[in-house]
């Protein structure tokens, strides 16, 4: 959707002359660049912050962000924090090697134990989904997923080896780019995608070199003629393949007869015996460079040639504003915000956080037509309901627990096309680089309804597992009541509507569309017949008649506006 007439409709800017000159003036807003933010910073302005960083915030924590001022919100945000604990087996009982509540990251896989794979792989989706549920007001869980975004692996046959990259990625979240594309160019878990480990001095496999070159450090750049892309050449991606080879993942001691559980690690290794040892000689595009035999030295010192060169810098701006910020990159946002952006980058000698924290600080971030045009992808979408609406699950059982996270990830994120350490294709989910549709491949005629359809039951039945002693927990679910009591007016319909919106909206709504739920909340019923109600519910809470009355309102009110289109935004 363009943001421009998404504003307008948002904002209630009915006739075509004030339309034409708010888009004037909105046009004339955005020459914000990445120049530091001196603003307001109240409620809307920390619920901006808050929807793009973290995946989700109460009520309660967004007005004390707003309370605290944006120094103290981005020391919370970019706060270092432990690594977690590593995954557990939570209810896999046939597995011969890892006791239930142990890990089984170092543990090895019993060929003949139906689902031992499929459960290591589960219980992985488990502990990733419930980090999130659980970061706090914290950056890294969202750009882990950028991350992932960025540097893709699927189809890996061994979870331990995607718990390592999962790892590396969350190590070095808000580190060093150049530094984390030379680990990640050894990752087990990349080896096996990109067929690193397949490439050899007698065989070699250019799809990591082409990758590594399109898609994760510095791109293509406009054609520039025969096998030339402005930013390499199909030579260099020959020649790098070369440098690449010799490495393989491995997994070490085996399991045998006498030790069938051994403690096993999975690391890249390198084999000189299948090393291209021969002298690369890169392209005009690397200043013609050469690099002679280096062993297992080689890769690094290839990825920092690559990184000399300044298109690396803006090339993950350019990424980074499309994940925190929106898709279109026009010349004005190149000039003013990826360029300077990267110039950061460069003077931080490819850091991460310095330029990251520049932009969530700018003008351009703040700026009203970057307030609301996001559409939120799948996975915000389903953990931010258990943020804002602070559905917890720490009275559950680890196996409870487990079964939550599985029929989110079954039934709600994977049908929703965004399945965690399953993307597409190496090039990431379309919705961050496919052009003209971008955010909007999130919504369709597939996804739509599943969308809808978990809003209303979160709000009705929630979701219910059974565990294997036969203990049914259903408290995964929107407790109107906890919900609502949290806000300041609730007894007052147009208040009540008022603050859901700020809260679930990223922009105010149209006369129109306040009306419209204020019918749904009321029905024929007066302003003052919902006063007199919610008092009377306050005061004779175990009152049935009261509770039923006030928790059909309020829950017919919520399903309708997370129905509504505002809602999916960002």
């Amino acid at each position: 959707m363009d943001r421009r007439t998404t504003l307008a409709r948002l904002l209630g800017q009915k006739s075509t002359d004030t339309a034409v000159k708010s888009t004037a003036s909105l046009n004339a807003a955005l020459v914000s660049g990445l120049a530091p933010y001196t603003g307001p910073f109240g409620f809307e302005q920390a619920a901006h912050l808050l929807r793009r960083a973290t995946f989700g915030a109460t009520y309660q924590q967004i007005k004390e962000v707003a309370a605290n001022g944006l120094d103290t919100a981005f020391l919370q945000l970019f706060k270092e924090n432990p690594l977690p604990t590593a995954p557990i087996n939570p209810n896999f009982a046939e597995d011969p090697c890892t006791p239930i509540g142990e890990t089984w990251v170092q543990a090895p896989y019993v060929g003949s134990i139906n689902g031992l794979r499929a459960s290591r792989d589960q219980s992985l989706r488990w502990w990733t989904l419930d980090l999130i549920r659980n970061e706090g007001l914290n950056l890294r869980e969202k750009m882990v997923l950028f991350w992932h975004n960025h540097f893709p692996t699927a189809d890996i046959n061994d979870t331990r080896s995607v718990y390592l990259y999962s790892q590396l990625l969350r190590e070095h979240a808000l580190g060093n780019f150049r530094e984390l594309t030379k680990q990640m160019t050894l990752n087990p878990a990349m080896l096996r995608y990109l067929n690193g480990n397949e490439n050899t001095a007698a065989s070699p496999n250019e799809n990591f070199a082409r990758e590594l070159l399109e898609l994760f450090t510095i791109g293509k750049g406009p054609v520039a003629g025969p096998s030339d892309y402005t930013n390499y050449t199909e030579h260099d991606v020959v020649e790098m393949a070369k440098v690449l080879t010799g490495w393989r993942d491995t997994v070490t001691p085996v399991a045998t007869q006498n030790a069938p559980c051994p403690v096993q690690t999975v690391a890249a290794t390198f084999f000189p015996n299948r090393h291209n040892a021969t002298t690369k000689q890169l392209s005009h595009r690397f200043n013609d460079v050469q690099i002679p035999n280096m062993g297992n030295q080689e890769y690094a010192h290839l990825i920092d040639i690559i990184f000399s060169k300044d298109e690396c810098a803006r090339f993950i701006s350019r990424k980074l504003y499309r994940w925190f910020v929106y898709y279109e990159i026009t010349q004005q946002v190149e000039d003013e915000v990826i360029v300077p952006m990267a110039q950061i980058i460069l003077d931080n000698d490819y850091e991460i956080r310095p330029a990251l924290e520049a932009l969530m600080r700018s003008e351009h971030f703040f700026d009203i037509l970057n307030v609301g045009p996001m559409i939120k992808n799948p996975i915000d979408f389903v953990m931010s309901l258990f943020k804002t609406f602070d559905i917890n699950t720490a009275d559950a059982t680890t196996e409870q627990q487990y079964l939550v996270y599985q029929q989110l990830y079954r039934a709600r994120i994977n049908p929703m096309q965004m399945p965690y350490y399953d993307p597409p294709s190496v090039a990431g989910w379309k919705a961050y680089y496919q052009e003209p549709v971008y955010y909007r491949h999130w919504i369709n005629s597939v996804t739509l309804p599943i969308r809808q359809q978990y809003t209303d039951r979160m709000v009705n039945a929630g979701i219910v597992v059974v565990d294997a002693a036969g203990q049914t927990y259903n408290k995964t679910i929107i407790d109107v009541f906890k919900f609502v009591a949290t806000l300041d007016n609730p007894q007052v319909a147009d208040s009540l509507i008022d603050e859901l919106v700020s809260i679930l909206y990223p922009q105010p709504i149209t006369p129109f569309q306040h009306d419209t739920l204020k019918g749904i909340l009321l029905g024929t019923q007066t302003d003052g017949f919902w006063t007199t109600l919610y008092t009377n519910y306050l005061n004779d809470p175990s009152n049935t008649t009261f509770s039923a009355n006030v928790n059909n309102r309020l829950k017919n009110l919520l399903k309708a506006m997370m129905k509504m289109p505002e809602f999916y935004l960002s």
